[in-house]
């Protein structure tokens, strides 16, 4: 017999790992803290180690930054993680985004609610959730959540094979699904929203498996490296190269459902409209840089690979995803009258402005790369700032009229439910006494806006000017960019198209800054609860059959931050100005972090 083989103990570089151990090591204590922290100090303590976990995973990229650029990137856990200038750069990107946006979510404003509800699985509307907003729970859980969302983004264009970035897929997406479900008011449609997002997302992940399998058939692993290797050195399966390709084209289509891209954006504005909006933020700004990082990374590394013949088919390819979501997020976003759905097929026609900048990924001059990481931070910036806007914007309810005494407490319950989440007290009020409820969606309800916060209207109409790729904002310098990236590698067709596709949608974009500062505020009108309100089903449950409800004669109005959204905005601001201005710095590092370690 022969001696048995002496255990060599892998060698792990931990310092590669530093980032996202520092996010996913968070989130397991912040789980501990929901269990073993009281109520009173437990949200402090989750925000407070949310925030300091991201900013420490920032610091830790930069540190790394140097190190990881003079040795072309490092493979890390046997090469399941590969640790290059690329995907830093993805990962410092997704981890800014993540720390504007968590300063939304952590933000109660005014009104000392959050965005979440207080109970998630109780019954909308039932006396069980009517009894935890007044005894004043509060969803804590959130902040675990995004951490472990936000670990499973940085691992996303890092993963060295196939089947680590199928995890890393999970990872990211099973908390989304729930935080989606979270929203405090209008609690149908976000329970529907949760539900859409996860049927089609677990079809999208069914397809990206699948995908993976034919790669290993033809192949005989799923690391990216190898697969490269046996496309370029003639190995893997003789004569089955097709296989290869068809199991690419699934991978890649589990990826652009993820960033919304049609044909597969059917769930992007039920989705952006029924989370929370500082969830619906983060989702968009995130969850899109992470993608199209794990995208790009496996064109790069595989695509580039193919033989010349399906190399030209999977080009083929992305021009029809590119014209198709640029076409659909531009006409079917003029038409849109709810301010999120608005965003949502805006979301939808800068996913193919991205898929523009990704043609050319034959080519390794890096333009594409370059683009398209300017482009993800860019666009971050201005979608965390809007969202954060659309958040301070609320309906109110300043004259509720009188019902008989006995529907009373159905009435209070009532406009808890669809409002504030809590009694009609002072911390459920605006300034001028009227009951706060949901976001004011609708456009016709930002008509004025100008006159009565000319400083929150004049940031969202400079983020609708990003989108749009107006000059001297950084969205103008993003779409050059992915353009000038298409031009180079003779895809001139398809960004003529972009620029026809941004023109249409430049309208939609002046329609809202129109309506903020030339278009009167309507006068208030009176109309029920349930009218004004989607989640009226609250009302009509505490309200009982047959029970009185309140007529409220619904206005709008501007709440104040808590001092979180104010700095994210801020700094939201900041960025799309000064990356519009002076973008060289960015484009530079950009440019250097276009290097990849197969």
């Amino acid at each position: 017999m022969t001696p048995a083989a002496a255990f060599v103990a892998p060698v792990i570089e931990w310092a590669y790992l530093v980032p996202v151990l520092v996010v996913l090591g968070a989130g397991v204590v912040g789980v501990l803290v929901e269990a073993f922290v009281p109520d009173r100090a437990r949200r402090v303590v989750q925000v407070v180690l949310a925030l300091a976990a991201l900013a420490g995973a920032l610091t830790s990229i930069v540190l790394l930054w140097p190190d990881v650029l003079a040795q072309n990137g490092v493979r890390v856990l046997g090469g399941a993680l590969v640790v290059d200038p690329f995907g830093l750069a993805v990962q410092g990107i997704v981890v800014v985004l993540a720390l504007l946006a968590t300063l939304v979510i952590a933000d109660r404003t005014s009104t000392k609610q959050d965005a979440f509800a207080p109970t998630a699985a109780a019954v909308p509307g039932s006396a069980y959730e009517d009894l935890a907003r007044r005894r004043g729970l509060e969803q804590t859980e959130v902040f675990p959540l995004v951490l472990f969302a936000v670990g499973g983004m940085m691992i996303f264009p890092a993963t060295g094979d196939l089947l680590t970035m199928f995890v890393a897929l999970e990872v990211l997406s099973l908390p989304l699904y729930v935080l989606t479900a979270l929203a405090r008011r209008r609690r149908l449609l976000s329970q529907e929203a949760s539900f859409k997002y996860f049927l089609l997302g677990a079809f999208a992940s069914a397809i990206f498996i699948f995908g993976v399998a034919l790669v290993y058939g033809f192949a005989g692993s799923v690391r990216l490296a190898d697969v490269r290797g046996a496309l370029l050195e003639g190995g893997g399966l003789d004569g089955m190269t097709g296989l290869v390709l068809l199991g690419l084209v699934m991978v890649l289509t589990g990826l652009l459902f993820k960033v919304g891209a049609a044909p597969f954006h059917s769930w992007t504005p039920d989705v952006y409209q029924g989370a929370p909006t500082p969830v619906t933020g983060f989702m968009a700004a995130c969850t899109k840089a992470a993608a199209f990082g794990a995208l790009l990374r496996v064109l790069y590394v595989v695509g580039q690979a193919l033989p010349a013949d399906l190399q030209e088919k999977l080009v083929i390819a992305l021009w029809v995803v590119a014209i198709l979501t640029m076409i659909v997020g531009t006409v079917i976003g003029v038409i849109q009258t709810d301010m999120k759905r608005l965003l949502a097929y805006s979301s939808i026609a800068h996913a193919g402005f991205l898929v523009v900048a990704l043609v050319g990924f034959g080519e390794l001059s890096g333009f594409g790369v370059r683009a398209l990481l300017f482009y993800l931070l860019a666009y971050g910036l201005a979608t965390v700032g809007a969202f954060a806007v659309v958040t301070l914007v609320r309906e109110r309810a300043p004259q509720p009229v009188v019902v008989p005494a006995e529907a009373e407490l159905a009435t209070v319950g009532a406009v808890s439910g669809a409002g504030t989440g809590g009694s009609a007290d002072s911390s459920g009020t605006s300034p001028d006494g009227g009951v706060v409820l949901g976001e004011a969606t609708h456009l016709t309800e930002w008509a004025g806006l100008g006159k009565r916060s000319p400083w929150l209207a004049g940031a969202f109409a400079l983020f609708l000017l990003s989108m749009a790729g107006i000059p001297l904002t950084a969205g103008f310098i993003a779409k050059f960019t992915a353009f000038q990236s298409a031009v180079a590698v003779g895809a001139w067709p398809l960004a003529l198209i972009g620029v026809l596709a941004s023109a249409v949608a430049v309208f939609f974009y002046v329609r809202v800054i129109v309506l903020m500062f030339f278009t009167p505020s309507p006068s208030p009108s009176p109309s029920t609860g349930a009218d004004r309100e989607p989640g009226a089903e609250a009302t009509r449950a505490t309200g009982g059959p047959g029970g009185s409800v309140a007529a409220l004669a619904s206005r709008v109005t501007v709440v104040r931050s808590e001092g979180f959204t104010t700095i994210a905005l801020t700094i939201c601001v900041i960025g799309v100005i000064l990356l519009g201005v002076l973008p060289s710095s960015v484009l530079d590092l950009a440019f250097e972090a276009a290097k990849f370690r197969p």
